[in-house]
């Protein structure tokens, strides 16, 4: 076993001087908050650094947290969950008034982070999650308690971004933590990719709309005969009567009334749907049409599916492999469990807190098992990364007692 000292000194100490009700707001940053980079967290100086953090008070307060956004969890679930022969209108209502009260508690702390930076605070997507998982659950308490009407669109919405801000919880774990940084990192090399994917199905949607939309004085509540093909009267199920002798009445007697999904492209916003069905699978919106006689639709269909269905989406797959490849999942993990403990340093401990030396020491030192220093010695010598120009005597002396 080695003792090692850590060669951030100081590299977590806040300044001394500090105002304290002023430090509430706009708090003072110490190295570690500015600085974090990959080059740091991919050395184990770096990782005792996070460690040191999550064992004197890093672990302590996220728990806190934890256990309060449960209790907003369990008080909304509650209140939109339970059927209402269950649960009275005077639990129900405690229940959406205690939602309202811990949602506004939790929103405090976004508040202050966008008004502490918010640039650094718009640019990491979970930020604005937890705003969204914060703020619909309070909108949809408010308007249910004022209007008494049970709007069902708010409450799933509601339940499903905390339901994902649970989930988001576990990535302090790595066995977790490596996956949520993944989505993130490997999200942010292809965005520019899905941004190109983006504009070509919007450009596609917009030529199907212009070649199936029906005319414009059609109606769904008035049947219309006219020659139109796109006209969704002429597209929706028709039922022919045949005659003893085996011939069809080309006039139906029976006619299904068409809806909005009857022909997708009536609408521009539809049509980007339907063609985002179609790049999963499902060309159902285009199976009204007769192929045969649309030798324009059979060159856009065959179009779509050859350069997005096939080219485009095997090819973001590989980019997705070649991202995940490339990018050092546990880094990345430390990078994102050391931005929490930063926004726990900012936001949630007290500015007296900040300056206590058995929390935030000037100097901080780490044991190393045997085995695993020698393991990572002979993989730095082995990348080029053991420099012996500084403190080459320590060096030397560390490398005979590894019997390196």
């Amino acid at each position: 076993m080695f003792t090692f000292m850590n060669p951030y000194i100081k590299f977590v100490n806040y300044p001394q001087n500090y105002n304290w009700f002023l430090e509430l707001i706009m708090p003072h940053y110490s190295p570690f908050v500015k600085t974090i980079s990959r080059d740091i967290y991919k050395t184990w100086s770096g990782e005792t650094l996070i460690n040191f953090k999550w064992n004197k008070y890093g672990k302590y307060y996220y728990s806190i947290i934890w256990i309060g956004f449960m209790f907003l969890l369990g008080c909304f679930t509650a209140a939109a969950t339970i059927p209402q022969q269950y649960i009275n209108d005077d639990i129900q209502k405690q229940l959406l008034i205690a939602s309202i009260i811990l949602g506004f508690i939790h929103l405090s702390f976004e508040i202050r982070q966008i008004i502490y930076d918010p640039i650094k605070w718009i640019s990491d997507i979970w930020n604005i999650f937890d705003l969204i998982a914060f703020l619909l659950p309070i909108y949809t308490s408010i308007y249910w308690l004022q209007t008494n009407n049970r709007n069902i669109h708010l409450i799933s919405f509601s339940c499903l971004f905390l339901d994902i801000k649970f989930l988001l919880f576990f990535r302090v774990f790595e066995s977790f933590g490596v996956y949520f940084a993944i989505i993130i990192s490997v999200g942010k090399q292809v965005a520019s990719f899905l941004f190109v994917l983006f504009i070509i199905i919007i450009s596609f949607a917009h030529t199907f709309y212009i070649l199936l939309s029906p005319e414009p004085n059609f109606s769904f509540g008035e049947y219309t005969n006219n020659n139109d093909p796109n006209d969704p009267w002429n597209l929706a199920t028709a039922y022919h009567q045949v005659f003893g002798n085996g011939t069809v009445d080309p006039n139906p007697f029976m006619i299904q009334p068409p809806d909005e999904n009857t022909n997708m492209f009536e609408d521009f916003g539809t049509s980007i749907f339907a063609m985002y069905l179609f790049l999963t699978g499902d060309s159902s919106a285009l199976s009204n049409w007769t192929y045969k006689n649309n030798p324009s639709l059979v060159i856009l269909i065959v179009l779509f599916s050859l350069l997005i269905v096939v080219y485009l989406m095997n090819l973001f797959i590989g980019l997705l492999s070649n991202a995940i490849e490339k990018d050092n999942n546990r880094v990345s993990f430390l990078i994102q469990k050391a931005e929490i403990l930063a926004e726990i340093e900012l936001f949630y401990l007290l500015p007296h807190q900040r300056r206590w030396n058995e929390w935030f020491p000037k100097v901080i030192y780490y044991y190393a098992d045997f085995d695993k220093t020698r393991q990572e010695i002979k993989e730095m010598i082995k990348e080029g990364e053991w420099n012996t120009d500084e403190f080459s005597e320590l060096k030397q002396k560390l490398l005979h007692k590894l019997k390196i």
